[in-house]
């Protein structure tokens, strides 16, 4: 008769697997979180201090970059991207990072690849505050190939009511300033696999299959220093339909344009590699972050300060451009 293994769900392997992975997600626990992971839901309490605190949430995914990951055998390092998309989502309005959930799925589990993929996790979520507090883990054969993984998540952060940042205070003459992204983080990969068909290309010293899979930054701590110090008006995360799609996201339906100067700023190595390959760096700011991971929009008067304050943090900031009235637009010029 066939059981279970037979059909292919290795219970004993995902029993180690689950072992494995409660020695990261343990690291990531504060005192806040009151169980630990194996029990049926995860539990942590609301930081004191609020008197009308809002739950902000956010999920994603990583997307076709797993497939550079499995083509080079590496599974540790988008577990990081898997957080980063979620929390660098709920930081645009002005969330204090609270807990991680993941979801992981295969065709056949291996407990020491799913004990890598929970170790990129756990390195997100200590970048990014957050406390590893439960998962699933799913098992199907005959769904996904061997050797081949899925992987989702979802942040929950906190913030007070009145506290939230959701851009109603944009005005005209508002000014955006840009952080550096570190890669493409997690977006356009579908037509990048599809550019970039020899992942051991020689890039900036290693190869373009590992400049690929640098994972995406996290920008938790500039943010709440930024937030600590300044009237930030606005924030986006640039992901998924680049510049064109995320920036206007800030107005909140406003008759406000973003005015996004190209020439701001140098754009890093890889788009003049992708130009060697036929691929027009202007016709690309809806595909890819276009070396900016994240924007704030701030008051004028604030602007050289605000700069400073980056800089002396280790920033290298980018005066990307500046609101005008319009239709809720991103202008490049």
């Amino acid at each position: 008769m066939l059981d279970y293994k037979e059909s292919g769900v290795d219970i004993e392997e995902g029993y180690r697997s689950v072992e494995k992975i409660k020695a990261h997600a343990a690291r990531t626990l504060n005192s806040l979180v009151l169980n630990s992971i194996g029990s049926f839901a995860g539990m942590m309490e609301l930081p004191k201090g609020y008197e009308n605190p809002v739950l902000i949430t956010g999920t994603d995914g990583v997307g076709t970059k797993l497939k550079i990951a499995f083509a080079l055998g590496r599974y540790d390092t988008f577990g990081i991207d898997a957080v980063a998309m979620c929390v660098n989502d709920i930081l645009c309005h002005g969330a204090f990072p609270l807990f991680f959930l993941d979801y992981i799925a295969c065709g056949k589990l291996d407990a020491k690849v799913a004990s890598d993929i929970v170790l990129g996790v756990s390195e997100g979520c200590l970048q990014g505050g957050l406390a590893l507090i439960g998962g699933e883990t799913a098992e199907m054969p005959g769904f996904y190939e061997e050797g081949e993984y899925d992987i989702a998540g979802f942040a929950v952060g906190v913030q007070e009511k009145s506290k939230i940042i959701n851009g109603s205070k944009i005005i005209e003459g508002d000014i955006l300033v840009g952080l550096r992204s570190s890669g493409f983080h997690s977006n356009g990969f579908s037509l990048l696999r599809k550019i970039f068909t020899d992942l051991a290309e020689d890039f900036e010293g290693g190869t373009i299959g590992e400049y690929l899979l640098t994972p995406t930054r996290i920008y938790k701590d500039i943010v709440m220093k930024a937030m600590e110090k300044f009237d930030i008006k606005g924030m986006a995360h640039i992901t998924g339909g680049g510049p064109i799609e995320n920036i206007p996201r800030i107005f909140s339906g406003k008759t406000l344009d973003a005015v996004f100067l190209k020439d701001s700023y140098e754009l890093p190595a890889a788009y003049s590699l992708l130009k060697s390959k036929g691929y027009e760096p202007d016709s690309l700011y809806n595909t890819f972050n276009m070396g900016i991971g994240y924007v704030f929009c701030i008051a004028k008067e604030d602007k050289d300060a605000f700069l400073e304050m980056l800089r002396s943090e280790g920033e290298d900031p980018v005066e990307l451009g500046y609101v005008r009235k319009g239709e809720g637009a991103l202008c490049i010029e």
